[in-house]
């Protein structure tokens, strides 16, 4: 195995410990939303890495979605359609991760995060061996 594949590998793994995370916030008694709305964002954010890495591409330094989603797509233009569920993971995860009078999400922002970081997942690991 090569150095990138191994890499590769080892983003997918911490994309899928934050993954867990989610699972096991949601299957607490007190669910902390803005938490798993950061967890969906940063398993989004992993996979993508992965890709780029598996693609000999140094991942950059940033935690926006879109930016990493540009970065992805000469790789799978397809992955383009994407876009909105990168937007929104972003945002969530930024917004959640500060006290703010004016934004805290709810259970349904953090499940439909959770589904955006899934649907993210998928179409990676549906590219790479």
């Amino acid at each position: 195995m090569s150095m990138p594949e191994s890499n590769y590998r080892a983003w997918l793994r911490k994309a899928e410990h934050d993954l867990l995370n989610i699972e096991n916030n949601l299957a607490a008694e007190r669910v902390p939303w803005d938490t798993v709305c950061y967890h969906a964002q940063q398993a989004a954010e992993k996979v993508l890495k992965a890709l780029l890495v598996y693609h000999h591409e140094a991942p950059p330094r940033t935690h926006d979605l879109v930016a990493l989603l540009t970065r992805c797509v000469p790789f799978a233009p397809d992955l383009a359609d994407l876009e909105a569920d990168c937007r929104n993971l972003t945002a969530f995860a930024v917004g959640s991760r500060y006290p703010d009078d004016l934004f805290e999400p709810t259970g349904d922002d953090a499940r439909a995060m959770t589904k955006a970081a899934r649907r993210v997942r998928t179409r990676i690991l549906g590219l790479l061996p």
